[in-house]
């Protein structure tokens, strides 16, 4: 039986940068944040399901990106979702808008909204593991 959609954690930050390089070396060197070319992950464990294995992930994007669009912030949140297609379902009927078509990759399942204040929000349903753990020397 499928679970009802819901919210189950903070998935991640991406933020605008007007020099990526330079943040990102930044991140590695004063916070120590691991980096495998896109963003940094962070393993977690899943809290209904401490046998499963999950990640947040921060990451930086050049600041004349359009993917945070509509939003005109320097910022996106991702949200870790539990059955994607069901939460789409129950926040479409509630006159949420999808700003974007929903798109499926082997490590996730995405869809996007905009909350009140204009800030674009990616839902994501993680499907397999991480994807960092695959990128050599990371």
């Amino acid at each position: 039986m499928a679970h009802e959609g819901k919210i189950t954690g903070l998935g991640g930050v991406f933020v605008k940068s007007k020099d990526t390089k330079a943040l990102v070396k930044w991140y590695r060197e004063v916070l120590e944040f691991p980096y495998d070319g896109y963003g940094s992950s962070f393993p977690m464990r899943e809290h209904d399901d401490p046998d499963s294995e999950g990640y947040n992930v921060w990451g930086p994007f050049k600041a004349e990106t359009d993917y945070f669009k509509p939003s005109d912030k320097d910022f996106m949140i991702n949200l870790r979702v539990q059955n994607l297609d069901a939460l789409m379902e129950r926040l479409l009927a509630a006159g949420v808008k999808e700003v974007k078509a929903r798109e499926e990759y082997d490590y996730g399942k995405f869809a996007w909204i905009v909350d009140p204040d204009g800030t674009k929000l990616e839902l994501w349903e993680q499907v397999g593991p991480n994807p960092a753990n695959e990128v050599e020397g990371a």
